[in-house]
């Protein structure tokens, strides 16, 4: 096979085949999570053919969802690379970028919505599965779109890397049964390993692995029971396939406006705030929802609860990398998207199973409302106390040194007193000489 000749640059260029990339990051999120989500317009087709309740009937789009995120296989395989390829090759326009990417899931919903309902009227819900397949062929093209290429941070890893393997290779062929051989290959394998994957054991990165769990939890029930709770206080199929579309059309407006408005210079710094406020408003969308029973007020909430989903699916990159940096951004996100997997399984089923017990959608959106507050709640609490700590911490070195200096990440730059006093003690050595020239 042809080997692949990969881009080399010293930082993401923040354009040229970046912009190709963001083209299929875009279709793939079309082919992915866009069919997806539509799969919530066969819930009462499926229900109706299998003779099954809501719990039952909900496994299906839970087990897509779980999949996508969980392993290696079918949508996986293409949606987190081509999300990470975009992190690669953008820097200063990263959330634009992402905004832009991550818009092709509102657009598919937009489109693809009304489409659904018009294909199972007409070919039936095996006809319409059918024809979706033939459409999630495309991801194929976006594929051949993806070029891969070698930062400066991924090419000093690299090396690093390849010159462990080499002492190891050469340490094991020149005694292969010495202990200390054995030591130091363990020692260079653990080294590497624990370069690679050193973010999982940051304070913040797991907090915002829990946030994801509670918030992952929250958003999928509704791409499930929008249509059946639609149809339940007596709007027509035209109509709520019309609502999923509102739904996809406004979810572009946030994926593209959000990364637009957080790359300004005014909210640069406040990414990670912008990212729980769109989280807690989704969540307030939840809890009122239940109050919503007819067309006209449904419509806003579509709005309101697309427009901040679509915001914070694009700050969830921006989040991480802000967290982890760029070097590690791709096994990072391979790690939260992960964490959605069994919310997505189980968070459709526990709602199903809830609505057949209580009768009411009631009750199942009010926990995926808390759900999603709470990760909110939660990040904002850690980043609150982590500033406390760190202004406790300059307190404390000014009024123990003030010749100590604190770095922003918290550490005191003990080298700087240390020079400071060897300059003073220097200036008293010149002192005294002057005043004793014997």
């Amino acid at each position: 096979m042809a080997k692949v000749n990969r881009a080399r640059s010293t930082s993401p260029p923040d354009g040229g085949w970046g912009w190709m990339i963001v083209a299929g990051c875009f279709l793939v999120t079309i082919c992915t999570r866009a069919v997806t989500r539509c799969i919530s317009i066969f819930f009462v087709d499926f229900q109706t053919y299998f003779s099954q309740d809501y719990a039952q009937t909900a496994w299906i789009h839970s087990i897509v969802d779980c999949v996508t995120m969980l392993c290696g296989l079918g949508f996986a395989l293409c949606y987190s690379p081509a999300i990470a390829m975009v992190g690669k090759y953008f820097s200063r326009r990263k959330a634009l970028a992402y905004g832009i990417s991550m818009s092709g899931s509102g657009i598919g919903i937009f489109i693809l919505a009304p489409v659904v309902q018009l294909l199972i009227e007409q070919f039936s819900w095996r006809g319409a599965l059918l024809i979706l397949g033939g459409f999630v062929l495309n991801l194929c093209v976006c594929g051949a779109l993806m070029r891969p290429i070698t930062l400066k941070d991924d090419q000093t890893t690299s090396e690093q890397n390849h010159v462990c393997r080499t002492e190891t290779q050469g340490f094991q062929r020149a005694s292969p049964s010495s202990t200390w051989t054995k030591e130091w290959v363990q020692t260079c394998l653990c080294g590497s390993l624990q370069q690679e994957n050193n973010f999982l054991l940051m304070s913040d990165f797991i907090v915002l692995a829990i946030s994801v769990l509670f918030m992952a939890y929250g958003c999928s029930p509704l791409f499930v029971y929008m249509v059946p709770y639609a149809l339940s206080i007596g709007v027509s199929h035209q109509q709520a396939a019309f609502l999923m579309s509102i739904l996809g059309v406004i979810d572009i407006i946030g994926n593209i406006t959000f990364g637009w408005l957080t790359d300004r210079r005014c909210l640069k710094n406040y990414q990670y705030i912008c990212y729980l406020f769109a989280i807690g408003m989704d969540g307030l969308c939840y809890l009122c929802l239940p109050m919503l029973q007819s067309l006209p007020l449904l419509v806003p909430f579509a709005c309101t609860f697309g427009y901040f989903d679509g915001g914070y699916v694009t700050l969830i990159p921006v989040v991480t990398a802000e967290i982890v940096g760029t070097t590690s951004l791709s096994s990072a996100l391979g790690v939260v998207y992960f964490l959605h997997a069994v919310p997505y399984l189980v968070s459709p089923p526990i709602a199903g199973w809830l609505v057949d017990t209580t009768g009411s959608y009631t009750a199942a959106f009010l926990l995926c409302g808390f759900s999603m507050i709470f990760s909110s709640v939660l990040l904002g609490f850690a980043r609150l106390v982590k500033k406390m700590r760190k202004t406790q911490l300059q307190f404390l070195a000014k009024e123990s040194d003030p010749k100590l200096q604190l770095w922003t990440n918290g550490s005191v730059a003990y080298s700087v007193a240390r020079e400071l006093d060897q300059k003073d003690g220097e200036s008293v050595a010149i002192a005294m000489l002057g005043s004793n020239p014997a």
